[in-house]
């Protein structure tokens, strides 16, 4: 039976019995459910119950740590996803299938979201244009919320945690009511996060409240047919960003700091649905949505206790998709889809002219901007008894225009278009259930965003950066070879890669200073180069007793100047366990070993990248399910009481902030 092209609809690990091995269904891969094993793609999955025991908020939290992912910190709650090196923009973040369309100053858009209410988490590592379009060049996160379900009469599935190192309280609940062809969905999440206690001492401003509200209506039209209609909405309060701590362009005068007294974002859909049968193997699934991303975004002088920059923005996207897999024939499963969006804004900009201690003027950094992308894509999956073969083709053309740049100084040269082509040819071969070697090369794409594109500001590497509206896509070729693997005790994967990225989007110094910062112009770069290694396994040493280990190494190069790529996460190792060790209790313990991160830009960022001390941290955690459906856990984060920061931690150089120093965290989870 072919899997359901429903993005939505993501079954969970389909455990083995009977001591067969067990088979993690993946949907974003290859947009349908296809095994973990059977995909010549890199992939990193977390169920809710791995979710639930990592007490993450958010998804760059719950990812920090896995094989070839880190995250890139600028807050407690502006923590971004990074995949194989590339982040931010260079990364397509999801939501049940629809990416999330914003700019990202600072924070993490892929915090718009309460992960409390997540089913699962996928993240594929690689180039994906080719099922995703512009911004793929790492990879895809997409993180899949509840659908509504017609299996039973009415479910509740809630929990509660918190955590001592922030005090934070945090509660999530999702029911699902269903009678004949009717289904409802309900969600609800809420947390609300005070300063952190690093080693050495309270972090200031780190403390934010969130909530989240989803809700999903299905309709059976007949057993293979559905009508969906789905809302979400989230909300984050008082979210400051000590990692944007900058001198002020007068020293005397003291710093600033970034903060959003208001961030949100509200989506909705409506989606038809049909599944094959067998006389008509055709899966379809189409959507039409609108999501809106509203931020307030303003800079505030510390030691004068004003704002000196007031930003309120909101980017609105209309998107429609359409996909089909069809299986052709019983060696060919044939998909195809057409993707269309369109996102505006006008963000209304307030600064202090001409000394942070003057009056807030108006001072627009453009009008009227828009991104068009639209797309189509063709992929077929092969079988040829033990081989399988993947591949596919994409064709995008977008476009990006704004009425005027630099508060209306600037009207003319505002537009461009381009029309790019991606690609991705793999195959994997069976040689054993636990040996499936694999090879992929695939082509990828990122045309440039609104801030690259029209905005003249600072940014967190203390320079500031002048738009480029005439920006080239940036275009990624990876080549990966690895091997993967799976039986009742032993799960394995390990893969190495080159990616080589040319047009390269960044800043170019340009020797002069605006606003008391040195200028970065933006432009494409000749070409930058990303080798790595990465290795997870999980093996079962004695019955209901599991070991894990992952590692992952980066080497990035700016082949232009010759010089180490700028902010590479730096190499490292996790080794954990986890078992039963009575009846109805379990426990795990993890270790992760960074190392020192040495490998730093000096030409590119002017000093503003500094190497980073090695650490190790130690984790574990207590679960006690005293009923078939509930469970309560008891965590310690940090165990030692350790000093550190991530590699990827934005601040100024040498006075990053510290991570959070030892946590104790409880947490309950049930269902009805």
């Amino acid at each position: 039976m072919v899997g359901l092209a429903l993005p939505a609809l993501a079954a969970g690990p389909a455990f083995a019995q009977d001591g067969a091995a067990p088979q993690t269904v993946v949907i974003s891969a290859k947009g349908y459910e296809a095994t973990d094993v059977d995909t010549p793609i890199s992939l990193t999955v977390l169920e809710r119950e791995a979710l639930f025991r990592s007490g993450a908020l958010n998804p760059g939290e719950a990812l920090r740590g896995q094989p070839g992912l880190s995250v890139m910190i600028d807050s407690a709650q502006g923590l971004n996803p990074v995949i194989r090196g590339l982040k931010k923009e260079s990364v397509v973040l999801l939501v049940d299938g629809m990416r999330l369309n914003s700019a990202q100053p600072q924070g993490a858009v892929a915090s718009f979201m309460s992960l409390g209410l997540a089913e699962r988490l996928e993240v594929v590592k690689g180039p994906a244009s080719v099922l995703y379009g512009t911004g793929a060049l790492g990879g895809v996160v997409n993180v899949l919320l509840p659908q509504a379900r017609f299996d039973s009469d009415l479910t509740l599935r809630a929990s509660l945690g918190g955590e001592s190192a922030n005090e934070a309280l945090r509660g999530a609940a999702v029911m699902n009511l269903s009678q004949g062809d009717h289904g409802l969905m309900l969600g609800l999440a809420g947390a609300r996060v005070h300063d952190y206690e690093s080693p050495q001492g309270r972090v200031d401003h780190t403390g934010f409240d969130s909530g989240s509200a989803i809700a999903q209506y299905r309709m059976r039209i007949d057993p293979r047919q559905q009508l969906r209609a789905s809302y979400q909405r989230h909300r984050d309060d008082d979210v400051w960003y000590p990692g944007s701590i900058k001198p002020l362009p007068n020293p005397a005068l003291g710093t600033s700091i970034i903060h959003s007294p208001r961030q949100e974002r509200e989506l909705a859909e409506i989606g038809y649905s049909r599944a094959g049968s067998d006389k008509l193997p055709l899966n379809v699934d189409l959507r039409l949505y609108r999501q809106a991303m509203s931020r307030t975004i303003w800079s505030r002088a510390l030691q004068l206790e004003r704002e000196t920059a007031q930003t309120t923005v909101e980017f609105e996207t209309w998107g429609i998709d359409a996909k089909a897999d069809w299986l052709v024939h019983p060696q060919h499963l044939l998909a195809m889809g057409v993707s269309a969006w369109r996102m505006e804004a006008s963000p209304e900009r307030l600064l202090t002219n001409p000394t942070p201690l003057s009056p807030l003027v108006r001072n627009d950094p453009f009008a009227d901007g828009r991104l068009e992308a639209l797309g189509a894509f063709v992929q077929d999956d092969m079988k040829f008894g033990k081989l399988g073969v993947l591949a596919a083709l994409r064709l995008d053309h977008v476009a990006g225009r704004a009425a005027s740049m630099g508060n209306g100084s600037v009207t003319q040269g505002l537009s461009r278009s381009d029309n790019t082509a991606s690609w991705s040819l793999g195959a994997i071969y069976e040689v054993t259930p636990l040996l499936r070697p694999y090879a992929s090369l695939a082509r990828a794409f990122r045309a440039g965003e609104m801030r690259e594109r029209f905005e003249a500001s600072p940014r967190g590497d203390g320079h500031f950066y002048l738009g480029n509206p005439q920006i080239a896509p940036e275009k990624a070729t990876q080549l990966e070879l690895g091997v993967k693997g799976a039986d009742a005790s032993l799960s394995w994967s390990a893969a190495v890669f080159h990616n080589r990225i040319s047009d390269y989007i960044t800043g170019q110094p340009t020797g002069t200073v605006q606003n008391g910062l040195p200028v970065k112009a933006t432009v494409n770069l000749g070409r930058v180069e990303i080798n790595g290694f990465e290795a997870q396994a999980r093996w079962r040493v004695a019955s209901a007793q599991w070991l894990n280990a992952g590692l992952s190494s980066l080497r990035g190069k700016n082949k232009d100047l010759d010089e180490p790529l700028f902010q590479m996460p730096a190499d490292e190792l996790s080794l954990g366990w986890d078992g039963e060790i009575a009846p109805g209790w379990s426990a795990d313990a993890t270790l992760r070993f960074v190392r020192r991160q040495n490998r730093v830009a000096t030409r590119f960022s002017l000093g503003s990248e500094n190497a980073t001390p090695g650490f190790a941290t130690a984790d574990f955690g207590l679960n006690w399910r005293f009923a078939r459906d509930q469970q309560l856990r008891l965590a310690v984060r940090n165990l030692a009481d350790k000093t550190y920061h991530e590699h990827l931690t934005e601040g100024l150089s040498g006075q990053e902030i510290p991570a959070a120093g030892r946590s104790i965290l409880v947490g309950w989870q049930g269902k009805f």
